[in-house]
């Protein structure tokens, strides 16, 4: 029974709909306090489980921990991925559930940035995706066109508002817009790698908290010694300090959806929208091409058109845009050699990764859903759990049902 009321209370929207799915599917009469204490429980031992294994890989001697476990085989290919969602969390004064946070003292931590929290409880909860993935390499590139698909004149332009790029009084798409064709059976479809089989880890702990629950999922499945090893991501600064803190030999992909909202936004600025959509439609097949540096010159030559932006000036004028797609290709190109990771097999999207964060959020994220803060973490790693294919609840509670006790482990709030 306890297995059912987790479950319910892990994947439902609220503890209030899980019981209600519980009393009318399998006629178990619970309140939404019971199933709330339950699922906080069975989720605080998960917490306490995970953070046991954390503080063993910090023991572990610092060559190990970037090798394979004894009797673990190594994926082909290893694919990490990392981002974020937002929760509310409001603050509370006694201590937290599995609070005790692991430190790495292997070598000198790196420089985090600070969280940037929006206004009210508003926090970030972190997310990270291992993937064992399967697919070809060559010496050839097997798309060296860029697809039809990222050049549909009326999907671009919303997917670039959706990710917040644009400028400000950017021109519309006019009704004579149409989507381009699709693509002639001859033409090259890019083909991303297939996942075999993924773990999902988050927290709402800081990031050298996080990055170490990362780390220690990846050791334990092989991830350090697989042949081919890819880190995707978006521009966050403390992505790439986790991949850089652990994951050094993983090839840096800069998630290529990422950095096409940042060139259509530079391109449109200050454009009508058909002068602005041919701008894109060339600097977004050099970038696809791996050919960056290309549109970083044009940047330039357009920075030194609009002007330098005024320290108080908005985020969405003109100068700002460009300005700020500028630095953020020049900050990232050596993450951008597309055609080179297509060769190799590699992933160049995070869209695996959209979609767990969207998956998560589903179950925490809400304007009318509080949690504090060992709720949140333990139904983060509930969450996280029941979004892996390696079943991680059905081993726990295997093992916890061979260790019961029969005493009740619930955590009283003060």
């Amino acid at each position: 029974m306890q297995q059912q009321i987790v479950y319910a209370g892990r994947v439902a929207a609220s503890f209030a709909n899980a019981a209600e799915l519980l009393d009318r599917l399998a006629r178990l009469p619970v309140t939404a306090k019971q199933v709330e204490r339950l699922t906080r429980g069975l989720g605080a031992e998960r917490v306490e489980q995970r953070d046991a294994a954390v503080a063993a890989f910090v023991d572990r001697p610092f060559v190990e921990k970037f090798d394979a476990p004894a009797g673990v085989q190594p994926p082909e290919m290893a694919c990490v991925f990392v981002d974020g969602g937002r929760l509310q969390i409001r603050e509370r004064t006694d201590q937290a559930v599995g609070s005790a946070e692991p430190t790495d003292r292997s070598s000198e931590p790196e420089p985090w940035e600070p969280e940037a929290f929006a206004k009210g409880y508003w926090r970030e909860d972190k997310v990270g995706l291992l993937t064992a993935m399967q697919s070809a390499s060559g010496a050839r590139d097997p798309c060296p066109e860029i697809p039809p698909g990222f050049l549909d004149v009326l999907r671009m332009p919303l997917l670039a508002r959706e990710l917040g790029k644009v400028a400000a009084a950017a021109e519309d798409v006019t009704d004579t817009a149409r989507p381009l064709p699709a693509p002639a059976p001859e033409e090259p479809v890019y083909a991303a790698p297939e996942p075999e089989q993924r773990r999902v880890v988050a927290s709402c702990r800081p990031w050298p908290v996080f990055a170490l629950v990362v780390a220690q999922a990846a050791w334990t499945a092989g991830f350090q010694q697989a042949k081919r090893k890819a880190f995707v991501a978006d521009g966050a600064a403390n992505n790439w300090r986790l991949r850089e803190r652990f994951f050094g030999s993983f090839v840096a992909v800069l998630d290529f959806i990422h950095a096409l909202s940042y060139v259509y936004a530079a391109a449109t600025a200050g454009r009508s929208f058909a002068r602005g959509w041919a701008c894109y439609r060339e600097w977004i097949g050099w970038v696809w091409k791996g050919e960056v540096v290309r549109v970083i010159e044009q940047l330039r030559q357009r920075q030194e058109e609009v002007g330098l932006p005024e320290p108080d000036e908005p985020e969405t004028s003109v100068r700002s845009v460009v300005a700020r797609t500028l630095g953020y290709l020049s900050n990232h190109q050596d993450k951008m050699q597309y055609a080179e990771y297509r060769k190799e097999g590699l992933p160049i999207t995070s869209s695996l990764m959209e979609s767990v964060v969207k998956q998560m959020n589903y179950r925490v994220k809400g304007s009318e859903k509080f949690w504090c803060q060992d709720g949140a973490e333990a139904m983060v790693q509930l969450r996280a759990d029941h979004l892996s294919d390696d079943a991680p609840l059905e081993a726990f509670f295997q093992q916890r049902q061979a260790n019961a006790t029969g005493q009740r482990r619930y955590h009283r709030a003060s």
